[in-house]
């Protein structure tokens, strides 16, 4: 084993907190449906891609900006994710059927994109794909840094508004107990319309950022689930800050890894660290 030097010591660092800052955005939609709502989304996955794809057509077929892909899908994706919502709530879903449910979701999205799209690979072409700087001897990719501004603005946000305002205050009383929530006139049905449709357009922007930064094929849907869901169960679920936190974390570490061993070692980075957390801390997870 050669030890990396700290040029590409430090590249890898950063390179890791890129990722990892996409991890958290990612799952900090799916770790809000989960602690919140107690759903197990992973039609969230299915709408990521999908929003990826379509960010992909805007661009190529019609000549849209990406970044103006970040105006207009979020508000469509919102509506989708409250519809999928009040689909749901008509049922009685536990949060293992919403599991079930959700996977067929995303099996069904994954079809659909493949028709549409095929199953080969997919690349943005943007005018932001090559653009980059550097900083002491350091490469920084405008759609990697572009993603990072994004993950933390967002989680920032979420973060003041479930601490500070009084629609975030419902959430959290509604995720603690429905029954004294309802009972002081909170609207479980409509809160929960709501988080879903945000939760979908958080999806959406996360689509956008990851067509700006790599390729697509339909099959990767499910290889994204495991660290996300590691980044998520480390983070806390229903955190605002925590999924960011605990990607950049996993993101990092896997990076250290490729750079140190290989990058075969890599994928089994984020799992370790969830187990480590089991282990030592068995109530974290409660």
């Amino acid at each position: 084993m050669t030890l990396p030097s700290l040029n590409l010591l430090l590249q890898s660092i950063l390179s890791g907190i890129f990722i990892g800052s996409l991890y958290g955005l990612i799952g900090l939609g799916l770790g809000l449906t989960w602690g919140l709502l107690r759903q197990i989304n992973l039609a969230h996955f299915g709408l990521l891609f999908l929003a990826a794809y379509l960010s992909y057509h805007m661009a190529s077929a019609w000549g849209i900006d990406p970044l103006v892909g970040l105006l207009v899908l979020p508000p469509l994706f919102f509506v989708l994710g409250a519809g999928m919502q009040w689909v749901l709530a008509r049922f009685d879903i536990t949060p293992f059927n919403s599991l079930l449910v959700t996977f067929g979701v995303t099996v069904v999205l994954e079809s659909a994109i493949q028709g549409v799209w095929t199953a080969d690979f997919r690349k943005l072409e943007s005018r932001y794909a090559e653009m980059k700087f550097t900083v002491g001897g350091l490469y920084v990719p405008v759609p990697e840094l572009l993603t990072l501004v994004l993950a933390v603005s967002i989680s920032l946000a979420v973060w003041a508004a479930m601490r500070y305002t009084d629609l975030g205050k419902a959430l959290r009383a509604m995720a603690e107990d429905p029954r004294i929530a309802a009972a002081y006139g909170v609207n479980e049905r409509v809160l929960s319309l709501i988080l879903a449709g945000l939760v979908a357009a958080l999806a959406a922007v996360a689509g956008v950022c990851l067509a700006l930064s790599f390729a697509l094929t339909p099959s990767q849907i499910f290889a994204w689930v495991g660290v996300v869901f590691a980044a998520v169960m480390i983070g806390g679920l229903g955190s605002a800050l925590g999924p960011l936190l605990a990607g950049m974390l996993i993101g990092v570490s896997e990076a250290i890894t490729m750079a140190v061993t290989s990058p075969s070692w890599a994928p089994i980075v984020s799992f370790s660290l969830l187990i480590a957390l089991l282990l030592l801390r068995p109530n974290r997870l409660r």
